[in-house]
């Protein structure tokens, strides 16, 4: 975050924000509803934190960096009595009910009549999200998801020609375009970046959940690409079928198509060269190649996670019903979305929610009592 200028949320309406969590949408319209996009913007406000809203709908801090935010939301928490404990992993629980923890000092045990449990997916280890809790929990019957990679590039079979020439190349701008079992079809545009085992990049990260169910499903992935996205086919074909004289065949690619570099490059991939000289095959091909996706990268790679502690073991408070006074949030919870502002909004909001809920959990004891 603080490398990318620290994308907070984004401006699109709600009702489109909703629809980039999938099959979640119905546990986010209620969480959002109590700390959406405007919530979040005006607690960064409060905090001395001005935003803007970028070219691309995407919310920034003014100064695009992520350190002032962290240090006045720390100085806020430790003025009201946070204590912070560092060097502590959470190890489950003892036979009593209370929290094991590891610290250099040795085993500590530590009781609680509330716990938010905001322990991340799978996918940044160095920082201390590696999924440890999954069989912590699991070991208590809560139902968990697997952790998949979530925002991830995948694997492609390139030839060593890719591999060795194009490795690192932007492709842009792009449209992809794929359909699946069920006949679902999605067509998005930006750009993707050509790597030694695959691709990755904003635009498949956009479509990172279709591949990766897909390729569950089917063994593979076949995505199409538009290399020429500001063309018709028709007029392509027309443009490629004019004759080219002594110009050789990538001069005529670039003059008449735009096609250079990498994107020609992929062409070769697929096309022989008696196909270049047929214009109708190759404009097809141009607007419609296809690349074979057979595997995502690793969880380690991968931006976020999917899976997770299921909504349907939650109350509305994100309360787990089996263990009271145990809540979660983040991105610990089975949840998806893309890059954009959506994974950060949404862990906003179900911390937001979950805090609340312990507050009110907290409460109901002492009236009780």
């Amino acid at each position: 975050a603080g490398k990318g200028g620290l994308n907070l949320t984004h401006s699109e309406p709600l009702e489109k924000f909703l629809t980039r969590y999938g099959a979640r949408q119905g546990e986010f319209q209620a969480l959002l509803a109590r700390f959406g996009p405007d919530a979040l913007r005006e607690w960064a406000r409060e905090l001395g934190v001005e935003t803007f809203i970028g070219t691309s709908g995407r919310v920034f801090p003014t100064d695009l960096k992520s350190a002032p935010l962290l240090r006045a939301w720390l100085r806020r928490l430790r003025q009201h009595g946070l204590a912070i404990h560092v060097r502590h992993r959470w190890c489950g629980w003892d036979g009593y009910g209370a929290l094991r923890f590891v610290t250099p000092q040795g085993d500590r045990l530590v009781s609680a009549d509330a716990v938010v449990l905001a322990l991340g997916g799978g996918s940044w280890s160095r920082l201390g999200s590696d999924g440890a809790w999954v069989p912590l929990l699991a070991g208590r019957g809560v139902p968990i998801a697997p952790l998949k990679p979530a925002n991830c590039g995948f694997d492609v079979d390139w030839s060593p020609y890719i591999r060795g020439r194009y490795a690192g190349h932007p492709v842009k701008p792009v449209v992809v375009a794929g359909t699946n079992q069920e006949g679902v079809e999605f067509r998005r545009q930006g750009e993707f970046v050509v790597t030694e085992n695959g691709i990755e990049g904003g635009v498949i990260y956009a479509v990172s959940a279709w591949i990766r169910d897909e390729i569950v499903k089917t063994g593979t992935a076949i995505l199409r690409l538009d290399l020429a996205p500001d063309r018709e086919v028709s007029r392509l074909i027309a443009d490629l079928s004019r004759p080219r004289g002594s110009r050789s065949m990538a001069s005529h690619l670039q003059r008449r198509a735009g096609i250079s570099g990498v994107k020609a490059g992929l062409l070769r991939e697929w096309l022989s060269k008696q196909d270049f000289a047929d214009p109708a095959l190759l404009g097809a091909v141009i607007k419609s190649l296809p690349v074979r996706l057979v595997a995502p990268r690793p969880l380690e790679e991968a931006i976020s996670t999917a899976g997770g502690v299921g909504f349907e073991a939650l109350d509305r408070r994100l309360m787990i019903r089996s263990l009271p006074g145990v809540f979660c949030a983040g991105e610990m919870l089975d949840w998806e979305a893309p890059t954009g502002g959506y994974l950060l909004t949404a862990c906003f909001a179900s911390g937001q929610a979950a805090g609340a809920g312990a507050a009110r959990w907290l409460q109901s004891k002492q009236d009780v009592t």
